[in-house]
């Protein structure tokens, strides 16, 4: 699976429940397009939209749980496949990949050891998303199969990483683990993507600048 995803970019096809594009028509709509335009797999989070998209597609499918809402102090807590049974969930809805906060902030009834043994026992492989060298370093140390740039500029640990992807990050991952590092967060061109693989990225993940039409929307409007 880790293979597969070699060099590909991978589309993050999510809405959230008060938004038009969650109704279940709409997301398959929307991860059919992705794949047909050359998506190399899809980022999917909720069980109904990982089973669909494992049902309708041939790519592999990484897979979180995170709430209706997401809290005002998302930057304080783990809501990113934060237990086992959102794991095991996520393992029954069939996803390839079961992707989970990796950073080191406190979960409510688990260790993030044990996300990851839970992940591995099920033969399903490990996406760490993490925020910083120092998290990344402990998921490879946990037993992790790969690291994703996902979180950082959304903890208190990395702060404000403004509007750029963090290739720092990438870099610094791909050199000190040794591990297929993915590059997500904050990519809006293609440019970025290229530097991304020039850096050393096993692959990418697009999520808004393809899927997120209100945000799309706000870059074209003058202000």
């Amino acid at each position: 699976m880790i293979n597969r995803l070699k060099n590909k970019v991978i589309v993050s096809c999510q809405a959230m429940p008060s938004e038009p594009l969650y109704k279940e028509d709409c997301m398959i709509a929307m991860m059919q397009s992705v794949v047909k335009g050359g998506a190399g797999g899809l980022r999917v989070a909720g069980i109904r939209d990982i089973a669909n998209a494992k049902r309708l597609f041939d790519v592999p499918v990484i897979g979180i749980t995170k709430p209706d809402v997401i809290p005002k102090n998302y930057k304080e807590i783990v809501y990113i496949t934060p237990t086992i049974s959102d794991a095991l969930a996520i393992v029954r809805a069939g996803a390839d990949i079961v992707a989970f906060d990796g950073t080191q902030r406190e979960r409510k009834d688990c260790t993030l050891s044990e996300i990851i043994k839970y992940i591995k026992i099920n033969n399903r492989t490990a996406m760490a998303d993490i925020s910083t060298v120092e998290e990344g370093l402990k998921c490879k140390e946990l037993g992790a199969d790969i690291l994703s740039t996902t979180l950082s500029g959304y903890t208190m640990e990395s702060g404000d990483r403004g509007t750029e992807p963090d290739f720092e990050l990438l870099e610094a991952l791909v050199k000190e683990t040794n591990m297929p590092v993915v590059l997500e967060g904050r990519i809006w061109e293609p440019a970025q993507v290229n530097k991304a693989f020039e850096l050393g990225a096993h692959c990418v993940v697009i999520g808004s600048a393809i899927t997120r039409p209100q945000l799309i929307t706000k870059r074209f409007i003058l202000r």
